[in-house]
């Protein structure tokens, strides 16, 4: 192998999303009150985990919009309760994104990872996520260092799967494709997206989430970031 350039996801591959997203959204539960909506906090979480990776899909598939997902997955939870106003949950949705940027867990192993590739590779992330909000994780949570650069959808106007993104990122590191190598959990936006775009990909199947492969097989698979040691 001849890999010269990474292209590393950002969310659950580095930054732990679910733990840092389910704090942030304990803190909207408790300081907005959903209590008189939601008996407990699970409840609430029940509700909006699924509305939200549901919106996320149609989001990365270029079906709804920026503010159409931000608004909507904090209007779902409380519309059965009579609450279907967009600037109330643009206002909690400015509130939660703000209180992501200061959350800084990393998936177990991340920094290790990094120090261990940095001498070896140029390093870029690559992510769906908003501009807004990413430049500010990847800065707090110490990440910015390793990256020559991030690349984020909304740079390139359109989202992961779609393969102009890749070329895009391509363009933006001054990279080949047969010298990259996209490394990602999400099995749809980060290994079909580049299996798409003719790039190796190394998938981060952890935390158990049976998710198949489908039609191919990824170049490489691990189930933890210390693994991908061993291969590269």
């Amino acid at each position: 192998m001849a890999y010269k350039n990474l292209f590393i996801d950002l969310d659950d591959t580095l930054w732990d999303i679910h733990q840092n997203g389910r704090e942030c959204l304990e803190e909207i539960y408790r300081d907005y009150r959903y209590n008189q909506f939601y008996e407990t906090f699970e409840d609430f979480y029940r509700v909006y985990m699924p509305s939200n990776n549901y919106l996320w899909g149609l989001y990365r598939e270029g079906k709804i919009s920026k503010d159409e997902l931000i608004v909507e997955r904090f209007l779902f939870p409380l519309r059965r309760f009579g609450i279907d106003d967009p600037y109330y949950a643009k206002k909690v949705s400015d509130d939660f994104l703000e209180r992501t940027t200061h959350k800084t867990k990393l998936i177990d192993g991340a920094i290790d990872l990094l120090e261990y590739l940095k001498p070896k590779y140029r390093m870029h992330i690559l992510s769906n996520g908003f501009s807004e909000v990413q430049y500010k994780k990847i800065k707090n949570s110490g990440l910015r260092p390793y990256f020559s650069k991030v690349i984020l959808s909304e740079d390139a106007g359109i989202n992961k799967p779609h393969p102009d993104f890749f070329t895009y990122a391509l363009k933006a590191t001054n990279s080949r494709r047969d010298e990259t190598l996209m490394i990602g959990d999400s099995w749809d936006a980060d290994i079909v997206g580049a299996y798409n775009s003719r790039i190796d990909q190394l998938w981060l199947n952890s935390d158990s989430k049976n998710e198949k492969p489908r039609d191919f097989e990824p170049t490489f698979t691990v189930h933890s970031l210390e693994e991908i040691k061993g291969i590269l």
